[in-house]
């Protein structure tokens, strides 16, 4: 059995908030009382308030502010001797770093979090923490090494009742399992993460199974239609509650389907409404992913192939740079499907200079 979501990185003054409150609310709410708590000189409130206004900005894609915000929450929390609170700033920060590209230093930000949500006696903590590890190892393709705590935390939660970590989990799962092939498990736990976050009012949840179910019958089934309506679906959510990065994705995954139905024209708006979007975003591995869609689909709509070599040459070398194994065994993929042979190194010199 499991409870409402809730949202515990919303906290003192502010834990009435709801997992699907608005962001641009969260925001408002967030700076009114965080000024408040720093006039008041009240250290421990005003660490609590700036994690809110590090999240909302960091999920709006306010990428500076969130920086700020995040590290002044973690200065507030040391001066007040709260290590739960400093825990909770150091993983906002880690999943910053995350999102803007810096895995290394995502991992010890979040190895920090962990360490210090365990001797805050923060569980809360320590399971977010512990999350955002998982998470980044999962989107750097090193499935061996989480999917065994990604795993734990599912059982974790399961034995918490915990909806929300819940549904994290077995969405992290069925990516990995839809990453390799494994497309029925993949689906199915989907499904399950849809109705849990149905169930415990989990929106933005749902919005992201919605999302990867609608990916499986896309590549599985062959479905366009069905995957167009879901992904629909998760636009809806993700649009009521400024949801930016993930309607960003939604729109990729929408191009990503209409690329599987030939639909080369519809796809590559798509991925182009996509590549900007992350970019004002700051969020560099959905610009890359987004970027490999639309060199895919100007392949196909006639564009020179020198031109498409040249541009998987550079999307290889940024997700090298990045340390996406996963999305790099996508650019070589591509390579093979659009008859596109790795040139010489000579070639590529000569290429970029021209």
């Amino acid at each position: 059995m499991y409870g409402k979501a809730f949202a515990p990185e919303y906290q003192g003054t502010l834990d009435s908030l709801s997992v699907n409150s608005s962001l641009a609310d969260v925001l408002a709410q967030a700076d009114a009382r965080l000024r408040a708590a720093e006039s008041a000189g009240a250290v421990q409130e005003a660490a609590r308030c700036g994690l809110a206004v590090a999240e909302a900005n960091r999920r709006l894609g306010n990428v500076g502010a969130a920086e700020r915000a995040w590290r002044a929450s973690y200065r507030a929390a040391r001066s007040a001797g709260d290590p739960a609170a400093m825990a909770w700033a150091a993983w906002s920060g880690g999943t910053l770093a995350r999102q803007r590209g810096a895995m290394a230093l995502a991992r010890r930000l979040l190895a920090l979090a962990a360490e210090l949500g365990e001797r805050g006696g923060s569980v809360h903590a320590r399971g977010y923490a512990l999350a955002g590890l998982a998470e980044t190892g999962r989107i750097q393709g090193d499935y061996e090494a989480v999917e065994a705590l990604h795993e734990q935390l599912l059982a974790e939660a399961r034995r918490r009742g915990e909806a929300r970590h819940m549904v994290w989990a077995l969405e992290g799962i069925a990516q990995m399992h839809r990453n390799t092939g494994r497309y029925d498990s993949a689906l199915a736990m989907f499904e399950e993460a849809a109705e849990i976050a149905a169930r415990a009012d989990d929106r933005r949840g749902l919005a992201w199974a919605l999302r990867g179910m609608a990916d499986v019958v896309s590549v599985r089934d062959g479905d366009t239609a069905r995957a167009l309506g879901l992904l629909t679906e998760a636009a809806a959510l993700c649009g009521a509650m400024d949801l930016a990065g993930a309607l960003a994705y939604n729109h990729k995954m929408q191009a990503n389907v209409l690329y599987r139905a030939a639909r080369w024209a519809e796809a590559r708006k798509l991925y182009e409404q996509a590549l900007a979007e992350f970019r004002d975003l700051g969020e560099p591995r959905g610009e890359a992913l987004a970027r490999l869609g639309l060199v895919k689909s100007l392949a196909h709509l006639g564009r020179d192939p020198a031109r498409t070599s040249a541009d998987l040459d550079e999307l290889h070398r940024t997700l090298e740079a990045i340390g996406l194994r996963h999305a790099r065994r996508m650019v070589d993929t591509a390579r093979v499907q659009l008859g596109v042979a790795v040139r010489p190194e000579g070639e590529e010199d000569e290429a970029m200079a021209a």
